[in-house]
């Protein structure tokens, strides 16, 4: 029963996030479903694995809650969304490929570099220019295709990369997580849906496994995150978006300093 609680205090945190910031709530779910599965003596060499398809189905449910807030709000460019998701489902499906070919060590070197950047495009918050806008339907799919593959690969809502994307051009914060927070869907089903098909014939996954997904940590993450992300959804349209964009940095950059040590030792 502890690691359900465990789970369920991870599902509330990563709903919060997903419905403050428009991410899915990847960068939290992966480094602490990857210390709670080397807890449980999880095989090491899939627990990295497990890590990151557990945490890409659970976005399914958080985008959706996230989702359906934000739109209540007018916050969701439904062209956007249109434009950008079929490249979305083909990059997702490749980038859960790509994993399960890459060995623990490097998928989590990776995952934390990545998060460092990520923290540090946070950070630096630097205006775009007043003439950039978002590029025609050809440019949406690429951009889709690029965004659904890393986000698959570092099991991601795709947040962390669109939302810097489209205040880059120019489109308002408020709009880009609620935005953000729709594109995560798409990202999930394909992102899931390949670390299903790539983990069925793996020998030696925990008994409650489909695939690299470990069906009660999404279970209880999942139970804990469709209350709280409209709950985050709802703070992000009250408070200090610039105060709370730079304490998710911080958080950031905690977890994957944290989870860089864990995988160099």
């Amino acid at each position: 029963m502890e690691w359900y609680a465990a789970y369920l205090t991870l599902g509330v945190l990563a709903g919060l996030m997903a419905g403050m910031f428009g991410v899915g709530g990847g960068t939290i779910l992966v480094p602490v479903f990857l210390f709670l599965f080397d807890a449980q003596h999880f095989p090491a060499e899939h627990s990295m694995h497990l890590a990151l398809g557990s945490a890409m189905a659970t976005i399914i449910f958080t985008s959706l809650a996230s989702m359906r807030k934000h739109h209540q709000h007018n916050a969701v460019n439904w062209r956007v969304v249109r434009n950008i998701t079929p490249g979305i489902l083909i990059g997702a499906t490749i980038g859960a490929q790509l994993a399960t070919a890459i060995p623990t060590r490097g998928l989590g070197i990776f995952f934390a570099c990545f998060v460092y950047f990520a923290a540090a495009q946070i950070l630096i918050n630097k205006p775009p220019h007043a003439t950039r806008q978002l590029p025609g339907r050809v440019g949406m799919t690429l951009a889709g295709t690029l965004t659904g593959g890393l986000s698959s690969l570092v099991s991601i809502g795709g947040g962390t990369i669109v939302t810097p994307f489209l205040l880059w051009c120019n489109v308002p914060m408020r709009n880009a997580i609620g935005t953000s927070a729709a594109i995560g869907f798409p990202v999930a089903l394909g992102g899931t849906a390949g670390y299903i098909a790539t983990g069925l014939h793996i020998q030696g996954l925990p008994g409650a496994s489909l695939g690299f997904i470990y069906l009660p940590a999404l279970f209880w993450t999942a139970a804990a995150s469709v209350f709280t992300a409209p709950l985050g959804a709802k703070a992000a349209h009250k408070m200090n978006i610039d105060v709370l964009r730079k304490l998710f940095a911080l958080l950031l950059l905690a977890l994957a300093t944290k989870l860089l040590f864990k995988v160099l030792s």
